[in-house]
Formats: structure tokens, C-alpha cells, sequence
């Protein structure tokens, strides 16, 4: 199976960062590009913190 390049914890900063309203164009040349933001946003956007990112790649 492939892997990411980017951590769970870098997937779910930049996605935290966007959620409290700062613009993905700031988040994204960061260190990623605006396409696998919002593939990450819908794949893992309706966790919380606590829920480990192996049960919405399970589904």
C-alpha cells in the first residue's frame, strides 16, 4: 500500500489551521498544495482529535 509523504500530525495541523479560519492559500505553500488539502479535508475533516486517522482510512 502507498504511503503518505506527510504525517498524521501534519495532515491534521494544516487541517486544524484551515478550520480556525485561516485562509488555505496560507496553509498550503507551506509545505503542501491546495489538491491533497482538500482530498485530507474530505477524507479526515469530520474528526476530532482524539479519533485515530486508521478508522476513515478503514472506510
Amino acid at each position: 500500500m502507498w504511503k503518505s509523504h506527510y504525517t498524521e500530525e501534519q495532515i491534521s495541523s494544516a487541517l486544524k489551521q484551515a478550520e480556525l479560519g485561516t485562509p488555505v492559500a496560507e496553509v498550503c505553500p507551506r509545505w503542501v498544495s491546495e489538491a491533497p488539502f482538500f482530498r485530507w479535508k474530505q477524507k479526515y475533516g469530520g474528526l476530532g482529535p482524539s479519533e485515530p486517522f486508521a478508522a476513515a482510512a478503514a472506510a
